[in-house]
This record gives C-alpha cells, structure tokens and sequence, in this order.
C-alpha cells in the first residue's frame, strides 16, 4: 500500500524522480515524455502500475475503516474509551463526504499519494500516446441531420467533397467512444 508516484519514484521508473517544486501538471508532462521516449511497452507497462496503485482517497477510506474495526473491538475487549476511535473515524468520514479534501486525504497527498483525478489524467494521456483513440469519430464527424436537412432544402451542398470524412450517427459514435474507453 504505498504511493508510486508523487515525490517517490516508481520501482520500475526510476529516473522518473520529480521534485517538491514541480506542479502536478509538470511533473505528468515529465513522465509522459520518458514514457514516451521508452516506447510502447512502457506505456503498457505504466498503465499496470496505474491499475494498482492506491489514491489518497482509497487511504482515508482504509484508515477509517481499519479504526473503525480497531475501535469497536477494542472498546467491546478492552475498555469502552476505545470506541472514541469510532466516532473519530466517522468524524473523518463525515469530513471526507461533505468537503472535497478531508484532513487525513492531505495528510496522505503529502506523503505522496495523489487524487484519483490525477491518477485518471495520466492514465488518459497514456491511452491517448498508446493510440486507444485514433479511430473513433470526433465532433466534426458526427453528422448533424439539422444542418443536412437545411443545406439540402436551400439546394446547397451537404458535404464538401475536398473535406470528406466518414460521419458516424451520435449514437453510434459515442457507443464506439465508450466501447474504446473501457
């Protein structure tokens, strides 16, 4: 259960040390472009690490649910002061539900977990480098029957020849979308 990106290095990337200073944002171009450099079995590689590791939120939730069971079961054997555990660790669930950050959520971003969100940023990015996307329909390809039915009324044309792509149906195109994105 430990972080494998932040500011520890990963096992199998170690020149991918990044520092205090950096933004999140520098710190994935950084390893995008080592990635990127090592080739396609890296990118493979990367995204099974990214499948394993655990995120801030992930730790909050093991912790409180670890002091949970700690404090029950201790208060139940030992002594009943025990189950203030308990009601410090709904006290964190609570904090974790209502805000976007809890305190023990900072506590383990700072030791070098990141959000899922910046988990999800990278593994998309790397989706992107690996080519996941290159054949799936993007805006200009989906065909607006609104606009066809107006160009054909005024006796324009509907397509330009020059600039022809294959238009996919909306709903075709986004169940490709999220075929691919699974």
């Amino acid at each position: 259960m430990t972080a494998t990106t932040g500011p520890k290095a990963s096992n199998a990337s170690s020149s991918l040390i990044v520092s205090a200073s950096r933004t999140p944002r520098q710190t994935l171009c950084a390893r995008m472009t080592e990635i990127a450099e090592r080739g396609p079995l890296a990118v493979n590689q990367r995204l099974t690490e990214l499948e394993r590791e655990w995120t801030a939120g992930r730790m909050v939730k093991a912790t409180t649910g670890l002091m949970l069971v700690v404090g029950i079961a201790c208060g139940g054997f030992l002594h009943p002061y025990w189950l203030l555990l308990t009601a410090l660790a709904g006290a964190v669930l609570m904090q974790y539900l209502f805000f976007r950050r809890s305190s023990l959520g900072q506590l383990f971003h700072w030791s070098g977990f990141r959000s899922g969100a910046d988990i999800e940023d990278e593994r998309l990015a790397l989706r992107v480098l690996r080519g996941d996307f290159r054949d799936l329909p993007s805006m200009r390809q989906i065909e607006d029957r609104d606009a066809v039915t107006r160009m054909e009324g005024e006796g324009g044309i509907a397509v330009d020849d020059d600039e022809y792509e294959p238009k996919y149906d909306p709903k075709q195109a986004v169940d490709l979308i999220l075929e691919q994105s699974r």
